[in-house]
């Protein structure tokens, strides 16, 4: 026997089977609704995007348009520039050459100029040595003179003896041979000038001398020595006669010659030994 089919199973089946279909179709809804939605943002975002690109493509053809309106001045100016320079170049070059040509005119000009001043130097200097040998010529004929006048005045020293009766050594009776007695270094030289009448001595050397009276025509004097705290009076001397006297420590001899007097000073010297005490101021010697 056939057995009849199970009412109840079968409508147990068709149900999960409905259900399936409802969930599946709302799946696919949900995925539609998703896909327009992100279609829509996806249309959205390219329309912006493009609307960007556009706004910087306008911006950049700008920028192109405006740095070919640069381009174009700047080769414009860099033209102006350079004709400006080549007419400077050119005015340059006619300036260098006309400053060539003045620079070559003044150096011809000074060479000229320094040819004919040292020419002129030359003239001039060859004159001064000329005069300068005249020169030389006088002054050795001037030393051959001086030594002729020394000559001279060597042989007219002679040695005498003084008021002591002792030897005396050169005697100089004017004031050039008394030079010449200073230059040989035999002895030391102390000149002096002494006034009649004076109130005090006069420092010569390291004694002190006081004239007391002139007599011009009879050629005598009379003085006062003041040496080693002692006064002693030479009375009525010569002209050119040796004033002997010791002084000093050691005893060494002084001598005192007048060879010029007046009516109321007289002038000579006074010879002291090499060695013996000097004075710490000599004044004229």
């Amino acid at each position: 026997m056939d057995q009849e089919p199970n009412v109840e199973s079968v409508s147990y089946e068709e149900e999960p089977r409905a259900e399936s279909g409802g969930a599946m179709r709302k799946v696919l809804l949900v995925v539609g609704v998703l896909y327009v939605a992100a279609s829509l943002y996806l249309l959205f975002e390219t329309r912006s995007s493009l609307e960007k690109a556009q706004q910087q493509q306008a911006a950049t053809e700008a920028q192109v348009k405006a740095l070919a309106d640069r381009v174009t001045a700047t080769r414009s100016e860099l033209k102006a520039d350079s004709q400006a320079l080549a007419e400077q170049i050119g005015m340059t070059q006619k300036d260098l050459a006309s400053r060539a040509a003045a620079l070559q005119r003044q150096q011809r000009e000074a060479e000229s100029r320094l040819s004919a001043e040292t020419k002129q130097q030359l003239s001039s200097v060859t004159g001064e040595v000329a005069g300068v040998k005249t020169d030389v010529g006088n002054v050795k004929t001037d030393v051959a003179a001086t030594k002729a006048d020394l000559e001279s005045a060597k042989a007219k020293l002679e040695r005498a003896i003084g008021d002591l009766g002792i030897q005396s050594g050169l005697i100089a009776h004017t004031r050039d041979e008394l030079e010449i007695l200073k230059h040989r270094g035999d002895r030391n030289y102390y000149e002096f000038n002494l006034a009649k009448n004076s109130k005090s001595a006069t420092p010569v050397g390291t004694i002190s001398l006081q004239l007391k009276k002139t007599d011009p025509k009879k050629g005598r004097y009379t003085l006062n020595v003041l040496a080693d705290d002692r006064t002693i009076e030479k009375k009525d001397r010569n002209l050119n006669e040796p004033i002997q006297f010791y002084s000093g420590r050691d005893r060494q001899l002084y001598e005192i010659v007048v060879f010029t007097i007046d009516k109321d000073k007289v002038a000579g010297y006074l010879s002291t030994p090499k060695g013996s005490p000097t004075p710490i101021e000599t004044g004229r010697n």
